[in-house]
């Protein structure tokens, strides 16, 4: 993939459904879960959300699949518009964004952060948001380069 251009993205549909879902091992790939985090518990807490958003298709929602110019599925975007919590202004939150496997590097996920920054743009949204595990320094470095930062640090405490 040499650019945005080669890429098309649209709204996904029931027929992508098991290709969406087949990318949640993705969510896990190349780096450690917080050691609180079991990888099946997380994988599975993922797969059932995912699975409902395609399937309730809640207000708010907005799943997108990207193809190349082959029309091969090669990753999906899934965004969320909510309520800022400081400042009550319009918002949207990137849940999930996946690349297939086999098209890492080409491009595609900083294509799919670009459509999110048009979209919410274009829906009025003041800000743009994600949340990445502490391990998975790949996607934070691309999400540095493209302007993201942090701006609250979740703590989390096992109570077993």
């Amino acid at each position: 993939m040499d650019s945005e251009a080669d890429l098309h993205i649209r709204l996904a549909d029931v027929d992508d459904d098991a290709f969406i879902l087949g990318l949640v091992p993705r969510f896990v790939d190349g780096f450690d879960l917080p050691k609180s985090r079991r990888r099946g518990e997380y994988l599975e807490g993922v797969r059932r959300d995912i699975a409902r958003h395609l399937s309730e298709q809640p207000a708010g929602t907005h799943v997108f699949v990207a193809e190349n110019d082959d029309g091969e599925r090669v990753g999906f975007l899934h965004l969320h518009t909510n309520i800022d919590f400081f400042s009550g202004a319009p918002n949207c939150h990137i849940s999930d964004l996946a690349v297939a496997t086999g098209h890492d590097g080409k491009g595609i996920g900083r294509a799919l952060l670009a459509y999110a920054e048009r979209w919410a743009r274009e829906h009025r949204c003041k800000y743009l948001s994600l949340a990445a595990f502490p391990g998975n320094t790949r996607a934070i470095d691309v999400y540095a380069e493209y302007g993201f930062e942090a701006e609250t640090v979740r703590l989390v405490k096992p109570l077993r």
